[in-house]
């Protein structure tokens, strides 16, 4: 097939999908007044390889063969400097947002053949590979659901009071299995042609209906998708000049006796397998993560300079102090994603990023961001949430006091148009809405802390320390 326009790929789902928002079903996700901006906003993925200057960056080839970048397994450190470039390209265009629909797929893909090649499950690895296939060459959206509703957290899938809290298999059959139970924060689901499903944790003996991975069309019978409202209604441009077009949907995803044929089961009744699944997704995908993160930091500094511009207090001491932090801040991230790249574990074929290094740099984005938000608003002033809104500066009889009244160094259109970007960026639902992303997407800051616990390698700092102290190391 090839790659699809945005407007094919938004054509292919509309597919009579089980999609609920706001208590009401929606029949066509793409004429939804939020869902359908969600929808466009992800077209963004296929529009990348349709622009002549990007299509470099965002195709492959392969003999007669031409597919999207986000496909193109990692073999080296360039190819994952690739990768990072086309998701901050891709996120820059989405105006912060990352689009998310073929780089969060691809990341579980990747990590399950790496996975599943290196333990020798011949079977579960030619069939993650046929489904690669089928993706890379019908270029297809994916969705990851990973992330378990859970219940008591204190106790194992097999332990809790409710069996469906973790998505199980309740019935094998000859030509497939019968899935039940519930995934949460599955972002773009409502959106994309297929949805993969992993374990969200490590697993034990009475665990084994809760180890599987699998995935199934988002069409499919008894698949339902309840999607989150938090950015509704975001339809002001003046005020709201990134959400009012450009939303991301995540939803609570039900999975009430979903069949999954065979051929799209990677593996089942494998707790051995289930924790390193989930740790090998997130691997690539917190790299997705701070690859994404990039142009969100980049507008922050921007605006920071911006506003201090406006205001008239760029040449302030405390200012320039403030603004150097910002700078220093979003400079560590960014060359942390490149040195996780560098640093990267070639292992049978397949590059991944340097784990301690990943996570590291998912930590740096976290801890401070709030910070780096802090000031931004400091900056900024309390014009973020006193400003006047589009209506007022479309009105002929209020406009002229704005204009009078609120010009500092900028005139005021210059300068509330900076007001508004922040605001959106730190203050209101979108604000809010990335302010909880920094904190729990792709893993929580502990989650982060754990990883680099587990992979960092003692030996060289121990050495030196035991050596200089004249001990021995044995």
């Amino acid at each position: 097939m090839g790659l699809r326009t945005a407007e094919q790929f938004l054509k292919g789902v509309r597919d009579g999908r089980e999609v609920y928002y706001r208590g009401q079903r929606v029949m066509d996700v793409t004429e939804h007044a939020e869902l359908g901006v969600a929808a466009r906003h992800a077209s963004i993925d296929f529009q990348l390889a349709e622009d002549p200057k990007l299509r470099d960056l965002a195709t492959r080839r392969e003999g007669d063969e031409v597919y999207s970048t986000y496909y193109h397994i990692p073999r080296n450190t360039t190819n994952l400097l690739d990768r990072s470039k086309l998701i901050e390209t891709g996120t820059a265009l989405g105006a912060t947002l990352v689009l998310l629909v073929k780089e969060i797929g691809t990341d579980a893909l990747f990590a399950l053949m790496r996975l599943l090649g290196r333990g020798g499950e011949t079977q579960g690895l030619d069939r993650v590979r046929t489904f690669y296939q089928k993706c890379r060459d019908g270029d297809l959206a994916l969705a990851v659901a990973q992330t378990d509703v859970k219940g008591d957290r204190s106790k194992r899938p097999s332990e809790q009071v409710d069996p469906d809290l973790h998505v199980r298999v309740v019935e094998k059959r000859s030509d497939g299995v019968i899935v039940r139970g519930a995934k949460v924060h599955t972002s773009c689901s409502p959106y994309v042609d297929e949805l993969i499903v992993l374990p969200s944790r490590s697993m034990g003996t009475g665990d084994e209906p809760w180890a599987v991975a699998f995935a199934v069309p988002v069409a499919s019978c008894g698949l339902r998708l309840y999607a989150s409202d938090f950015l509704h209604g975001t339809d002001d441009p003046f005020t709201r000049p990134i959400s009012t077009n450009h939303k991301m949907i995540e939803t609570l995803t039900v999975f009430d006796d979903v069949f999954v044929p065979w051929e799209r089961v990677f593996f089942h009744d494998r707790p051995d397998l289930a924790g390193a699944a989930a740790l090998g997704f997130v691997e690539y995908h917190r790299f997705t993560a701070v690859s994404y993160k990039l142009p969100l930091l980049d507008a922050l500094v921007g605006a920071a300079i911006a506003i201090a511009q406006a205001n008239g207090i760029d040449r302030a001491g405390h200012v320039r102090e403030k603004l150097t932090w910002l700078g220093g801040y979003a400079e560590t991230v960014r060359g942390l994603v490149e040195l996780s790249a560098l640093r990267c574990d070639v292992q049978d074929g397949f590059a991944c990023p340097h784990v301690f290094t990943t996570n590291l740099a998912k930590w740096t984005f976290a801890r401070d961001f709030h910070r780096a938000v802090e000031i931004v608003q400091d900056l900024a002033g309390g014009l973020l949430v006193t400003g006047p809104s589009g209506a007022d500066w479309d009105s002929g009889e209020v406009r002229p006091a704005l204009e009078k009244y609120l010009r500092a160094a900028w005139p005021a259109d210059r300068r509330l148009a900076m007001l508004n970007l922040i605001s959106e960026l730190t203050t209101r639902l979108y604000g809010g809405y990335q302010a909880v992303l920094a904190v729990h997407a792709e893993g929580s800051i502990e989650a982060e802390k754990m990883a680099m616990f587990r992979s960092y390698d003692p030996k060289r700092a121990l050495g030196l320390a035991m050596r200089l102290a004249g001990l021995s190391s044995g």
